[in-house]
């Protein structure tokens, strides 16, 4: 069982926000293998999506950007993150659930776009994401934009 919270990054706590950098940092840098400067000045302008278990461990997050922080046009999720210890029990998919409906809720009905790392594209279309463009290199990883279009009004009424 996760526990999410969203907060805007002035009201994360020191202590929040020293998690969530480690985190970041033992996936991204650490167990990717992969320095790169992850305090990109994108932080304090994103909401933070947080999930932990019953005893309060940070087990998964994501960075939500609003539209033009990081594309024009489109709202971004981010620094998709699970910590070893929750792969494998559905914590990746309860994420980005939350992270698609967070960003539904935060910035609107806005189509969302995403740098994803290539050997997830299979992940990210299960949720609706199509690649867009060409395969790139980020950091020596490959990675590919992918974008969820903006949902389309299921509850049209029409007068007859």
């Amino acid at each position: 069982m996760l526990c999410f919270s969203c907060v805007p990054f002035a009201q994360l706590t020191v202590w929040e926000l020293y998690e969530i950098m480690a985190l970041r940092q033992e996936v991204f840098v650490v167990e990717q293998d992969c320095p790169y400067l992850d305090a990109d000045g994108k932080d304090q302008d994103s909401w933070h999506l947080t999930g932990r278990n019953e005893s309060g461990k940070l087990l998964c997050y994501t960075r939500l950007l609003p539209e033009g922080l990081a594309y024009d046009g489109y709202v971004s999720i981010g620094r998709v993150v699970s910590s070893p210890d929750a792969r494998g029990a559905g914590a990746g998919k309860l994420l980005m659930q939350r992270s698609i409906e967070m960003c539904r809720c935060l910035f609107g009905n806005l189509p969302v776009k995403i740098g994803a790392q290539s050997y997830l594209l299979k992940f990210y279309e299960g949720f609706g994401f199509r690649p867009v463009g060409d395969e790139y290199l980020e950091d020596g990883i490959p990675h590919t934009k992918m974008i969820l279009q903006a949902q389309q009004n299921e509850n049209r009424h029409t007068e007859t």
